[in-house]
């Protein structure tokens, strides 16, 4: 499975951003030669990469900088989709209709991912669920940073007091990666 660059730059400004250069340096250094060589050059934003670049960048950063806590993906979820919605992908966006926003969730999923489908089913006016099937690759980082990415996009879509739950995730011996969205307008 591969992963579009820009989902790595993301992960790299954010480290930049939110630790500094020195810190981004030693996350770079612990990784392996071949990895050290694909993001230490410039990522090319609509490039795919594998995906366990992705899945070992995030490793590191969780040891390095994260003290062992995951919860820093989902930030860098949030990173991502300013990323992405304000600039290259703003077509996506669909302001005061979080819901139109969601709707759209297999094509935007298609355009990071190379392999498995997502899903958007509504359970209400404000809620709904969002499933992923189907990826050949998956990690509870990667999971994270989905619930950042849209918790983000809802709220440029006018979402306001987002909740997610996890119901589900292959990361932790589920059959696919499930989560239930509510929110207020």
């Amino acid at each position: 499975m591969q992963i579009k660059g820009l989902i790595l730059r993301a992960r790299v400004e954010f480290v930049k951003e939110h630790f500094g250069e020195e810190s981004w340096n030693k996350v770079l250094a612990s990784v392996s030669e071949e990895d050290c060589q694909i993001l230490g050059d410039m990522i090319v934003t609509a490039r795919w990469y594998p995906f366990e670049v992705g899945e070992r960048l995030d490793r590191a950063i969780v040891d390095i900088l994260g003290g062992g806590d995951d919860r820093v993906f989902e930030e860098i979820g949030m990173k991502s989709a300013n990323l992405s919605l304000l600039k290259v992908h703003k077509s996506f966006l669909t302001p005061g209709d979080p819901q139109a926003f969601m709707n759209k969730a297999d094509m935007i999923y298609r355009f990071y991912y190379d392999t498995g489908h997502r899903d958007y089913n509504e359970t209400g006016p404000n809620s709904g669920v969002l499933s992923t099937y189907e990826a050949e690759t998956f990690s509870v980082a990667d999971c994270l940073t989905v619930v950042g990415w849209y918790k983000e996009a809802l709220e440029m879509c006018g979402a306001r007091n987002i909740q997610v739950v996890e119901e589900e995730c292959r990361a932790r011996g589920g059959t696919c990666c499930r989560y239930r969205f509510n929110w207020e307008m």
